[in-house]
């Protein structure tokens, strides 16, 4: 829904218009600075979760006797973060932000400590599902603040800020995080990143219930059960459709048809009418979302894994070698909210996705010995920067197009898209892999014990393609004008 001029989007409550000053003023001055550090802090805190797990989990898997229920450990918290999504949409639009915020924080550190003192790989899952409600809960939630509080305006150099909140963590992540794993074990990677947890919620949570935890006026004060009914469908049918994939045995076929079932009616009935057809708007924002995170994901979930199987790197180096993208994903998202480039900002998301699908294509090639291990490095960097493009660029557009009683529902439809492509695209990945021999890797060598280049190859160049699509709806983001 496109949001009229004559609607002012800024609105920090109902009936409490900003004042000049705060008009004047950026999101680092007087006015906004204690909340812009705080929610900065809270996804910094997210993006070092993400670096550090991602580098110690190619241990975790093989310690635990799992490598071949790799792709669960990364799906599975997407599935679950899929029904805290909605979730918090329902719960920021009624009752405000703070709740769902609180809660997720609590339940993403607690996923964290589950896995973290897991003696099996499915108990490891099962941590790592706990955590993804939390990331669920939490990420809308932080969307709906920015929607609130801050002046449209502003919003592109806050989701700037989030994407430059990955810069530190993505070179101090993987060293920090190799360096725990093969001195002290993989197991404090995730036991010890809770305790982050303080500084973020002491600096954040005051200044939200100061300034966004009123709903807007005209909220029914009850859930949307249907939606809510829709959001556990999607989750178990992910669930199922990701066991079936993973499962590879003629039984499996039976959740494999009852996942679909239950996902492709509730996705319809979440998601913004005309979305799975790329319609004009609000819901080929939601679907560039999906092909963008879920193609780049599920590709980048590998890339550790296939440089210690089959390159001999070390968890430090690998996890590393991922690190250049950090900056240049901030890079990209400063450059999208530059005033300038508004005019372009669909040009850029084009852009954006065909840096995408040719870093995913390159991965592979080092899958020959005489390529040098740092292509993965170099084209990763231009990768993160298309991504950055992309992923801040839908973020501006979905709130602009979304009036602001519909922040929650609309941005929770955005990470629905973004988490259900992850799950199916990481499962589909998934499958491929363990189909071609990719889970047969010894205990005490580096390198791959029959593990066939193809299994890799399977995995990128299919994502390439998925990218490739998402150049296509990228030149639909804007709506044609009467």
């Amino acid at each position: 829904m496109t949001v009229p001029e004559s609607r002012d989007a800024d609105v920090v409550e109902a009936a409490d218009l900003p004042s000049v000053a705060e008009k004047e003023t950026g999101v680092l001055g007087a006015a906004y600075r204690a909340l812009s550090v705080g929610i900065v802090s809270v996804v910094l805190l997210i993006a070092f979760e993400a670096t550090a797990v991602g580098t110690a989990m190619p241990v975790a898997a093989r310690e635990l006797d799992g490598v071949a229920l790799y792709a669960f450990a990364f799906s599975g918290y997407f599935t679950t973060s899929l029904f805290g999504m909605v979730l918090s949409g329902q719960w920021s639009d009624r009752r405000g932000p703070l709740g769902p915020l609180t809660t997720g924080i609590a339940s993403f550190g607690a996923g964290l400590l589950l896995s973290g003192t897991a003696g099996t790989m499915w108990v490891f899952i099962l941590g790592r599902a706990v955590q993804g409600f939390g990331g669920g809960l939490v990420i809308v939630a932080l969307y709906v603040v920015v929607g609130r509080v801050y002046p449209e305006r502003l919003r592109p150099a806050i989701m700037a800020a989030f994407a430059a909140s990955w810069v530190l963590p993505s070179i101090v992540g993987p060293l920090a995080a190799g360096t725990v794993t093969e001195q002290l074990g993989w197991r404090w990677v995730f036991v010890g990143i809770p305790v982050l947890v303080v500084f973020p919620l002491a600096l954040a949570l005051p200044q939200i219930r100061r300034r966004a935890s009123a709903p807007p006026d005209n909220q029914p004060a009850s859930f949307d059960r249907r939606r809510i009914r829709l959001a556990l469908a999607v989750s178990l049918g992910a669930g199922l459709l990701q066991y079936a994939a993973q499962d590879l045995r003629p039984l499996s076929l039976l959740p494999g048809a009852v996942g679909v079932a239950l996902l492709v009616p509730a996705v319809l009935g979440l998601l913004p009418r005309g979305t799975y057809r790329a319609a004009r708007g609000l819901p080929s924002v939601v679907l560039l979302r999906g092909v963008a995170a879920g193609s780049f994901i599920a590709a980048e979930s590998f890339v550790p894994l296939l440089l210690v199987t089959q390159r001999g790197l070390s968890p430090t180096l690998a996890g590393f070698s991922l690190a250049a993208g950090g900056g240049t994903w901030a890079l990209g998202s400063w450059v999208q909210s530059r005033s300038r480039v508004e005019p372009y900002r669909e040009r850029l998301t084009t852009v954006g996705m065909l840096l995408v699908a040719a870093a995913i294509a390159t991965a592979p090639s080092v899958l020959v010995d005489s390529v040098p291990v740092w292509t993965v490095a170099v084209a990763w960097a231009f990768g993160c920067f298309g991504m950055g493009l992309v992923i801040s660029s839908t973020s501006v557009l979905l709130l602009k197009l979304s009036a602001p009683e519909e922040a929650g529902t609309n941005s929770a439809a955005l990470q629905i898209s973004d988490g259900l492509s992850n799950v199916v695209l990481l499962s589909a990945g998934g499958a491929a892999f363990a189909a071609l021999g990719g889970g047969t890797v010894t205990h005490s060598a580096t390198h791959a014990s029959g593990s066939h280049p193809a299994a890799f190859t399977a995995v990128f160049l299919p994502m390439a393609a998925v990218a490739l699509a998402g150049a296509w709806v990228s030149t639909r983001l804007r709506e044609r004008r009467p």
